[in-house]
Formats: C-alpha cells, sequence, structure tokens
C-alpha cells in the first residue's frame, strides 16, 4: 500500500480542502509510480492504482480520466524538477559542446537516480508510452534549451542553424536514447551519454550550411 495518508475531502474546508487535493493527487502519483515499475505500463490499469491508493474510484476520477493522463502527470512531475537543473548548467559559461555533454549526462543520471520513477524499475524490454501533446511543464525544458542555444550562437560559441530545430533534435535524441537505456540491465548511462552526445553533435555540424 502506499505510505501516503488520505484524508476524506468532505471533512476539510477553505485552505484544507484545496491541502487534501494536492494530497490526493499526490498519492495517486506515488501509487502509480509504484504500479508501474512492478507491472509495467501496459500491463497495470486504473484499478491496480485506484486500489493502491485507498482512494474511492470516484476520487480518482476526479483528477484523471485514464492511466495515460496519470503517465503524462508523472512526466510533468519529473520536467518540472529537471528544468532548474538546466538552468543551473546555463550559469556555468560552458562552451556549446560541453553544455550538450553536460545536459545529457545530468539527464541520464536523473531518470536513472529517480527511485520513485516506474520508468527506471519497469520490466527491461517495454517499450516506452508516448505523450501526445505538450505539457508547460515539458514546455520550459524545451525553451530552457532553446534559450541555452541561441545564447551559445550568440556568443559565438555554437553552430549557427535553427535553434528551435536544433533544439527539438537534441530532445529527441536524448529522449529515445534514454528510453533504450532504462530497458537495459545493468543501466549504463555512461554509454548511453556518449552515444547521444556524438550523434547530436556530429549531426548538428553535419548541417548544409551550418558554421562553427
Amino acid at each position: 500500500m502506499s505510505q501516503v495518508a488520505y484524508l476524506p475531502v468532505g471533512k476539510l474546508a477553505g485552505g484544507k480542502r484545496e491541502q487534501t487535493k494536492v494530497q490526493n493527487r499526490q498519492a495517486i502519483l506515488d501509487a502509480a509510480r509504484e504500479v508501474f515499475g512492478e507491472l509495467g505500463y501496459e500491463a497495470a490499469t486504473v484499478r491496480d492504482i485506484i486500489r493502491r491508493t485507498g482512494l474511492a474510484a470516484g476520487t480518482f476520477y476526479n483528477y484523471y480520466r485514464s492511466k495515460e493522463e496519470v503517465f503524462a502527470a508523472l512526466a510533468d512531475d519529473g520536467a518540472r524538477r529537471f528544468a532548474p537543473v538546466l538552468k543551473s548548467l546555463r550559469t556555468q559559461g560552458l562552451s556549446f559542446e560541453d553544455f550538450v555533454r553536460a545536459a545529457i549526462v545530468a539527464y541520464f543520471e536523473f531518470m536513472a537516480d529517480e527511485h520513485v520513477s516506474w520508468a527506471a524499475r519497469r520490466p527491461a524490454g517495454e517499450s516506452h508510452p508516448h505523450i501526445h501533446g505538450e505539457t508547460p511543464e515539458m514546455a520550459a525544458v524545451f525553451a530552457e534549451v532553446k534559450d541555452a542555444i541561441e545564447d551559445a550562437i550568440e556568443a559565438g560559441r555554437g553552430p549557427v542553424s535553427d535553434s528551435e530545430y536544433m533544439t527539438a533534435a537534441c530532445i529527441a535524441v536524448a529522449r529515445e536514447v534514454c528510453d533504450k537505456m532504462l530497458e537495459r540491465r545493468p543501466i549504463d548511462t555512461a554509454v548511453a551519454a556518449d552515444f547521444a552526445v556524438a550523434m547530436i553533435l556530429d549531426g548538428l555540424r553535419g548541417l548544409p550550411g551550418t558554421q562553427g
């Protein structure tokens, strides 16, 4: 059972009611991490998640309509917590190549070390579900990477090309390689990071008309 306490909404009011909503939402996310980690995303059901929370089914559906929405919320939570890591790297005055490497390594280590994340514990070989549409948290990560690339271009430290395409390509490579990394046992962040960094940097250097 999840260790998150459940407080009945009906007995609370005002600020406490809002606090209970936060607690209920967190209970669902914590339970989903456990269920996805134990059963795998494909095998897990909403019923499994609800049973782990101790909440009523109706309460669950006040927050999420499906396990896909719960997964998207988990992805948002990770993106929200990783964005400050990128922001910190941007303040270090790294070269473009060093920033890409540092960001990739940090992202892969973040995902591998996420002890509460189902992703690092799901059954080996299970395909990663895809999220349709961009959430605000994901948009924030995209913006952080794009700003870093544009800063590097402006300072003459990065290849001159379409910053939006460059950002999309960097994030896509990082996500796909990371997904495969998490499917393997043991998880080897160093090998995965070296591969992703080489793909990104060598790919950017090969763009027609790219300078730097």
